[in-house]
């Protein structure tokens, strides 16, 4: 609201002098908290956001390890069936 006062003063030799004061009001600020409750909202999906990457890591990891392993298990596997392949070539030039 805006509100505007003149006021008028004269001197004693009987002069008037006129002055215009105009008044802004504000309205003031409501502490509803609702920039706490945005705040608290990207603070979440921060948190959120940080535990989704770090699980995705650590299921990449885990599938890094799980192909380390086939990976052993078929050079473990070769090495047997060419062991296998000694043995039986030993027993037939015997």
């Amino acid at each position: 609201m805006v509100e505007e006062r003149i006021v008028e003063t004269r001197t004693p030799t009987g002069d008037t002098h006129t002055h215009t004061e105009i008044i802004h009001e504000r309205p003031e600020r409501s502490g509803g908290g609702s920039g706490w409750l945005i705040a608290i909202v990207v603070v979440l999906a921060l948190v959120v956001g940080a535990f989704v990457l770090m699980q995705n890591n650590s299921s990449e990891v885990a599938k890094d390890n799980a192909i380390a392993e086939a990976a052993n298990s078929v050079g473990n596997a070769a090495e047997s069936v060419g062991n296998a392949a000694d043995t039986a070539a030993e027993r037939i030039s015997e």
